[in-house]
């Protein structure tokens, strides 16, 4: 591991030696709704040095029109061809390796940004907000029935997670054969306000525990989603540099698909982390402060 934060040599070797950057976004680009300093300047000289910039994030919550209007909003240079999400790679992976059959409906535990996704690709869906209203007593169980035109369940992160949502996903996996049981990213925490809340994956855990089955997962730091990202971008892996603030995630994302790694130390990882697991075969090539410490040197 190589700590570049103040070096400027090694900050302009590394840039040199990188085409295309992939940059998380929570944790790195902002939290919240809070640019972190210096970000939009490093983003800017990055583009100006000719670098190609792709926004690769776990984050379901929103499509690439609605980060697109977040990029704005934080005065930052973004195009929604150069964003990917998991609520995307949920959709092309659905409409394009599953081939999904048209009469066939995905139920989504998520919010707007799957529902996006998944109506630009054509797909039929249900769930998600039409079911934020939770059951109110034991009586109602019995609306929950099966529907034999769910193919797939398709669960991400949701604010409006409630019993009703989780009872229809496990009626649907477990009364439907070959129901397809798909999860946009299996994060157990996010970073927001300068902590750690829980994630995807801490929600997931309330399905896959009593159908004794894991989803196919198709954020960081599984190889399908770089696949798809290599071939649509056309990359070089040995030119690419995965930049982001988690291990598990970004971190192994970019190692196991022979990218360059950065990890910064604004989001997830600790430096505690870090000297607590020494023999974590997942580190990074180079640490930095944060994004904004990546100052291009003139």
């Amino acid at each position: 591991m190589n700590h570049v934060t103040g070096n400027r040599e090694a900050i302009a070797d590394l840039i040199d030696s990188v085409d295309t950057f992939l940059f998380d976004c929570d944790g790195v680009i902002w939290h919240g709704d809070q640019l972190i300093a210096s970000v939009a300047d490093v983003l800017t000289q990055l583009r100006l040095k000719g670098k190609r910039i792709l926004f690769v994030t776990n984050n379901s919550t929103k499509s690439r029109r609605q980060y697109i209007k977040k990029f704005v909003q934080l005065n930052i240079e973004a195009y929604v061809d150069e964003i990917f999400g998991s609520a995307y790679a949920a959709a092309y992976y659905i409409k394009y390796s599953l081939k999904f059959p048209s009469y066939k409906k995905v139920y989504v535990v998520g919010m707007s940004g799957i529902q996006e996704e998944l109506d630009s690709e054509g797909i039929q869906h249900c769930g998600s907000s039409a079911d934020d209203e939770n059951l109110h007593s034991m009586g109602e169980m019995a609306s929950v029935k099966n529907d034999p035109d769910v193919g797939a369940v398709l669960f991400g992160f949701d604010l409006n997670i409630n019993y009703k949502k989780l009872a229809k996903a496990f009626t649907y996996l477990h009364s439907n054969k070959n129901c397809h049981f798909l999860a946009t990213n299996s994060d157990l925490t996010f970073p927001a306000g300068g902590t750690v809340y829980p994630g995807t994956g801490a929600l997931l855990s309330a399905l896959c525990a009593p159908l004794d089955r894991q989803p196919i997962v198709l954020g960081k730091p599984e190889p399908t989603m770089m696949e798809v990202i290599i071939n649509k971008y056309d990359l070089d892996p040995s030119r690419t540099c995965m930049v982001g603030d988690r291990l598990d995630t970004d971190i192994q994302f970019g190692q196991q698909s022979g990218l360059k790694t950065l990890l910064v130390m604004t989001g997830v990882t600790s430096w505690q982390t870090l000297a607590l697991n020494p023999e974590n075969p997942v580190r990074p090539d180079y640490i930095v402060e944060s994004l904004g410490h990546l100052q291009v040197p003139e």
